[in-house]
């Protein structure tokens, strides 16, 4: 059975400690909480990601995919940011029609993070297999 639920959700501290014999940096309370507490969100989702990896290989660096996601999500958040937080709302209709190409470029930021997602789950929870099918638990 494919495992990509507990990691796209992350896995409770008590999965992540059975997969490596270890606790891990994040705790349960900043799985959710990472992503919306500000600044915090900036850097927490990746460190997350990165504990889950580290939890099964240590030995191993982190897949490159990791980095390309958390990359696109912050430059989709950063192209999206100035549009929803600057003008007033007559202003920002009126920067949906006459500058497309920074919503676009936004926008395909985000939508390139969402497939470089659906790769690195792919990738961790195919580690996560190799692992338990490597100690049997």
């Amino acid at each position: 059975m494919r495992r990509g639920v507990p990691v796209l959700a992350g896995p409770g501290a008590g999965e992540r400690a059975a997969l490596s014999g270890t606790a891990p940096r994040y705790g349960s309370f900043w799985l959710l909480l990472g992503w919306v507490v500000p600044v915090a969100n900036l850097w927490i989702p990746r460190g997350v990601v990165a504990d889950v990896h580290r939890s099964v290989f240590p030995e191993r660096r982190l897949p490159a995919v990791v980095n390309w996601w958390w990359g696109l999500w912050l430059a989709g958040l950063a192209g999206n940011a100035g549009i929803l937080y600057s003008d007033d709302t007559d202003e920002i209709i009126a920067r949906a029609y006459t500058g497309v190409l920074p919503l676009l470029t936004a926008d395909l930021a985000i939508v390139a993070a969402a497939v470089a997602a659906a790769l690195m789950i792919r990738t961790l929870t195919a580690a996560q297999e190799e692992q338990l099918a490597r100690t049997g638990h």
